[in-house]
């Protein structure tokens, strides 16, 4: 149910057309596609700007594909994230045009609808944490943002982070992935007048135990503008730099916003 069409039952509601109790099972209604165990909310696309991401890991192929062919129905568009083949076997079957990024672990539909704007540069520290980056390459694309990714500029030899600096400041907000010790984000951020996103990957030996260094580490950045998602968090990291860079979602620019609040003011 789009935004014009709750409006109009709520005006019948207004005008004494439709009972309280109607008017809240027919919002309720349209809004929720109920499955044997599964409550498919195919209004968050017209909330948020993107519908429903279904988390895969944990489920059954079937499950998802079922969840997956809902969302497809409501929307025309789908993420599907930590992914496996037989995930992708099943969605297959109900959706032939699928597709399936193995790295990412991601299966998406409806990519040739999407329209993207602006620039998410995702920088990758090291090859072992391409699949956390390349998931967050695949959320952003599929949110609506244009991405570079550039790979394997950890610290350990920062000078091959150099020849990617102009592409990396043409950016609206960088995405940083790095295991180990995690200091990556700290520095671009001090290369950068835009927000950074740090990833924290599993990546590293004992005392790294399992990410939360890195984690800590990027928590604990000296350089301003760093935010930080969980562990191997891909998918967190590209939808909010894809919100982030893509601004209002209903395309009202800050100016605007701005000038209504002033002329709000003078009357």
């Amino acid at each position: 149910m789009r935004m014009r069409d709750i409006r109009d039952v709520l005006e019948k509601f207004k005008a004494g057309k439709m009972s309280l109790k109607d008017t809240v099972d027919e919002i309720c209604a349209a809004s929720i596609a109920p499955l044997a165990d599964a409550c498919v909310d195919i209004q968050r696309f017209h909330r948020r700007g993107f519908g429903e991401v279904v988390f895969c890991e944990r489920k059954t192929p079937e499950q998802v594909a079922r969840i997956a062919q809902k969302i497809v129905q409501a929307d025309g568009v789908l993420l599907a994230t930590r992914a496996n083949n037989e995930h992708y076997v099943e969605v297959k079957k109900l959706l032939p045009d699928a597709n399936y990024y193995e790295r990412a672990r991601c299966i998406t539909y409806g990519e040739d609808k999407v329209k993207r704007t602006g620039l998410v540069v995702i920088i990758c520290a090291g090859t072992s944490d391409l699949p956390v980056a390349e998931e967050a390459k695949c959320t952003a694309e599929m949110c609506g943002s244009n991405t570079e990714l550039i790979t394997d500029v950890g610290i350990a030899g920062v000078h091959r982070l150099t020849p990617h600096l102009d592409t990396i400041r043409r950016a609206r907000v960088v995405v940083v992935v790095a295991g180990m010790e995690g200091a990556l984000p700290s520095l671009i951020a001090g290369l950068v007048s835009v927000p950074v996103i740090g990833v924290p990957t599993s990546v590293g030996y004992g005392a790294s135990f399992g990410g939360v260094a890195a984690l800590l580490a990027m928590l604990n950045s000296c350089s301003p503008g760093v935010l930080v998602v969980n562990i191997d968090n891909g998918f967190g990291a590209g939808y909010s730099a894809s919100l982030i860079n893509k601004g209002d979602p209903y395309g009202r620019s800050f100016k605007a916003k701005r000038s209504a609040k002033t002329k709000t003011r003078r009357s």
